[in-house]
């Protein structure tokens, strides 16, 4: 099999599982938005948001390294990873300890479900990042089908585990939020032991205590770890923000306040949905980026000349794949946002503005995201991931900034188009850095067919939902879905943004 055929194979498996996943959260997410409403995701979201920060710290860009590492001519994978693992679990243990005392001592948390589910959460994070661990050795071995699998089952668990949670304190909403947050806690225990499993077919899986090694993993981490965390910063302060910067809802004589006032909570549930729409999609150039990284690693030692070829692959791929999600998004944003939660959620039911306005502004975010994950693997492998930490400062004060000034009068719409400004100025950076640091020059013809191609597509949905406009949203996504993905593979193959050339390296 050809190492292209390799590498899209090894994104479509873990592409699939995502897509098996997705379907399993969008049920997780109409229950969970129509058992707690806005106020009460808001709540479920802004923990998981909260620990986001402290889990990517205990990250720290060790699993990109670690799989560079493995990946190198004659690496010692047991080694490597045995140090990885204990490493990355003393930084787990370190981030996860302050996530709990920062949780119960925020004054904004006091007397809401947060702190205890925050407690309760980091068990979840623990299994969850201990498992992108041991799955570092099968990205190594493209063979990420077995990591999918251990995905798709502890999600199965999860997802069960909610539905007998929502039926059983149907009228204890406080003590079932809590069960919500325990079902993650058990579908990532069975995730990471069955990841388990299958890694040891090609290592084994045993602690090491390598001090010198530690301190060359942590090292070389620390540029892409900060950048990271920089990156968590600003894709999650918004949500964060708005918590503090706007008022808690309250209910007055049955109707909430936030109807027409901006509320956090109530924000943070419409702006949630989108976001979480946007992180289903954006894992996409992250898993195919993680298939390349390791063969990108292997031309940069033996076969430098390859791997300008293998950019521009690669660059096409995400363009590809990005352009019309964007456009189909943007038009279909509201019966997703139907299909992935509740009426409520959506524009002029109870709010002026819902979630699907969020999500037409992040689905620009979304396409920009794509394209920064292609130059910044091209740093790491480069072994300039400095740079990264110093653009991602850079998103993170405007971010920061903007944000403050915007979420008092916008809300969630102000936070989503802040949003995509920081991921504009990260690719403008990103861009230009990465090409002076690699000398390579991409050619944007394909570019061009792919967005024709895409408009293309775009009006012929837009005419088809503005004629099934009527019918259940279900009705519309199944028709102009399937209608949509078949004219844009038509024009992509008769604007010849797909060569001969592309085929026959997939097929070799």
């Amino acid at each position: 099999m050809s190492t292209a055929r390799r590498i899209l194979a090894n994104t479509f498996v873990q592409f699939a599982g995502k897509l098996i996943t997705a379907g399993l959260s969008i049920v997780v997410l109409k229950l969970i938005t129509g058992y707690l409403g806005a106020s009460g995701y808001g709540d479920y979201t802004t923990i998981y948001q909260f620990l986001a920060f402290f889990g990517i710290a205990a990250d720290f860009g060790i699993y990109t390294i670690t799989v560079k590492e493995m990946s190198k001519p004659n690496a010692n994978i047991q080694r490597i990873l045995g140090n990885a693992m204990s490493l990355r679990t003393v930084l787990i243990i370190i981030t996860m300890a302050l996530a709990l005392i920062a949780a119960f001592l925020i004054p904004k948390y006091h007397g809401t479900l947060i702190p205890i589910g925050v407690a309760i959460a980091t068990l979840a994070t623990f299994f969850t990042l201990l498992n992108g661990t041991i799955s570092s050795v099968l990205q190594v071995y493209l063979k990420m089908q077995y990591a999918t699998i251990s995905l798709i089952v502890g999600k199965v668990i999860s997802v069960g585990y909610m539905i007998w949670a929502v039926t059983a304190y149907a009228h204890n909403p406080e003590a079932g939020f809590y069960q919500l947050m325990w079902s993650g806690v058990i579908g990532n225990g069975v995730m990471f032991f069955i990841t388990a499993y299958y890694t040891r077919r090609y290592t084994k899986i045993t602690y090491a205590f390598d001090f010198a090694y530690w301190k060359q993993i942590f090292y070389t981490s620390l540029p892409f770890g900060v950048a990271l965390i920089l990156n968590t910063i600003y894709f999650r302060l918004d949500i964060l923000l708005m918590n503090f910067i706007l008022p808690h809802s309250s209910v007055l004589n049955g109707v909430s306040d936030c109807v027409q006032t901006l509320c956090g909570d109530t924000e943070n549930g419409l702006y949630g949905v989108a976001m979480r729409m946007l992180e289903m999609l954006i894992i996409i150039p992250v898993y195919f980026m993680n298939s390349v990284l390791p063969v990108m690693t292997r031309y940069m030692e033996e076969q430098k000349e390859k791997v300008q070829q293998l950019i521009q692959y690669s660059f096409d791929f995400l363009v590809a794949t990005s352009m019309p999600i964007l456009v189909g998004g943007f038009i279909l944003a509201k019966p997703i946002v139907l299909f992935i939660s509740d009426p409520e959620f959506v524009s002029g039911h109870t709010f002026i503005y819902g979630a699907d306005i969020a999500m037409r502004i992040l689905m620009f975010a979304m396409m920009f995201s794509f394209l920064n994950a292609l130059f910044g693997f091209t740093l790491v492998v480069l072994n300039r991931q400095k740079y990264l930490m110093y653009i991602n400062f850079v998103a993170v004060l405007f971010n920061l900034v903007s944000n403050i000034f915007v979420i008092k009068h916008w809300g969630f719409r102000g936070a989503a188009f802040t949003s995509v400004l920081s991921e504009l100025i990260i690719l403008l950076f990103i861009h230009r850095v990465s090409q002076r640091e690699m000398g390579f020059k991409l050619n944007s013809s394909s570019f061009w067919k792919y967005l024709i191609s895409s408009l293309l597509m775009g009006l012929i949905v837009f005419l088809g939902y503005s004629w099934l406009i009527d019918l259940w949203f279900v009705y519309q996504l199944a028709v102009l879905v399937p209608l949509g993905g078949l004219v844009y593979l038509l024009m992509v193959w008769k604007t010849g943004a797909v060569t001969p050339e592309m085929l026959r390296l997939i097929k070799k």
